[in-house]
């Protein structure tokens, strides 16, 4: 069964902006013990997942076109 790509949009980049781009799209990576403590896995601007609060982005459906490329240069 093929994974379900998430990818959010970073609403809030306190402390962290060498690492986040307000209003940049990021994929997510699954992982459901961080989630359930209000935080999510994100691949970031250094090409590595760190876990960040899920309050500071926001859910967005890319298109098929659009998630193609993202993971061309993942």
């Amino acid at each position: 069964m093929k994974e379900e790509l998430k990818f959010v949009v970073c609403i809030n980049n306190k402390n962290y902006p060498a690492s986040l781009e307000r209003h940049k799209i990021y994929r997510v990576l699954p992982d459901e013990k961080i989630e359930a403590e209000g935080e999510m896995r994100v691949i970031d601007e250094s090409g590595e997942d760190y876990i960040y609060p899920a309050e500071w982005f926001a859910d967005v459906e890319v298109p098929a076109a659009v998630e193609s490329s993202f993971l061309k240069v993942a």
